[in-house]
């Protein structure tokens, strides 16, 4: 079937720019879950949630519809990577402890996704998605920010974006509500590794192919400014949301 991608013409600039999901998150996934033999992370990108189920699960199957996606992941032992799309995954029913989406869900074909999520987890299995949106540093930076955000690039963010902005309260998850505990996603960069993560977006991404220019160059300068000495690091948070559900038992 055919996908969405948003991602694959710059896979190794998204793989070294995006932010580390909190290490709290996987040890509470690991809890939560009925068993710790097989976890699925489905839009597995650059491997990211994969490599840190493995250290708590005995085999994680990882799978993302974009090759060039999956050729940038980092190779493990207990990770079988896959070519494939979240709504075709080639894993047998109620075979799978839990099942994950890191800033994903809203490219799936929701429905047709679930459908899978509930065949493939065992009775008691969890399911978790979870995104990130805004992120903030100091309001001398986030002003900068906010004008590529909101300004140059805002015509070109893809429309699921929306889902992203509501932490995927507005798509409908068919399982029983687990409640999560709240997380903190933080990075300590410099303006040159904050300035990558820009270029990173979508919507950076989709500005440049469509103008030609480099949204994120006109605030470089005054960004670099307002950042002090360039190899001094900032705390950069982001809004973080986690939803979680339970197969039934």
């Amino acid at each position: 079937m055919s996908f969405k991608d948003h991602f694959s013409g710059h896979a190794e600039l998204y793989r070294q720019a995006r932010p580390v999901y909190p290490s709290a998150l996987f040890d509470w996934l690991a809890v939560q879950a009925p068993g710790t033999t097989l976890a699925w992370d489905a839009g597995c990108g650059n491997g990211q949630v994969a490599v840190a189920l493995a250290e708590r699960f005995a085999r994680v199957r990882a799978t993302d519809p974009s090759a060039e996606q999956v050729a940038q992941a980092a190779p493990h032992a207990r990770i079988d990577y896959r070519v494939e799309p979240a709504e075709q995954p080639s894993l047998d029913d109620a075979s799978v402890d839990l099942v994950t989406v890191g800033q994903a869900l809203h490219w799936f074909d929701a429905a047709r996704f679930f459908a899978e999520v509930r065949r493939v987890l065992r009775p008691g299995g969890l399911f978790a998605a979870w995104t990130y949106a805004d992120c903030h540093v100091a309001p001398e930076i986030d002003v900068l920010k906010q004008r590529v955000y909101g300004e140059l690039t805002a015509p070109y963010w893809p429309p699921e974006r929306r889902l992203v902005e509501s932490g995927y309260a507005d798509i409908p998850m068919p399982l029983e509500t687990v409640d999560t505990p709240v997380f903190a996603m933080q990075a300590s960069w410099t303006a040159e590794q904050f300035l990558a993560y820009l270029r990173s977006w979508s919507g950076s991404q989709r500005y440049r192919k469509a103008t030609g220019e480099d949204a994120v160059a006109t605030i470089e300068k005054a960004l670099c400014r307002a950042w002090g000495d360039p190899e001094t690091t900032r705390v950069v948070h982001w809004d973080f949301h986690v939803r979680a559900g339970r197969a039934p038992r």
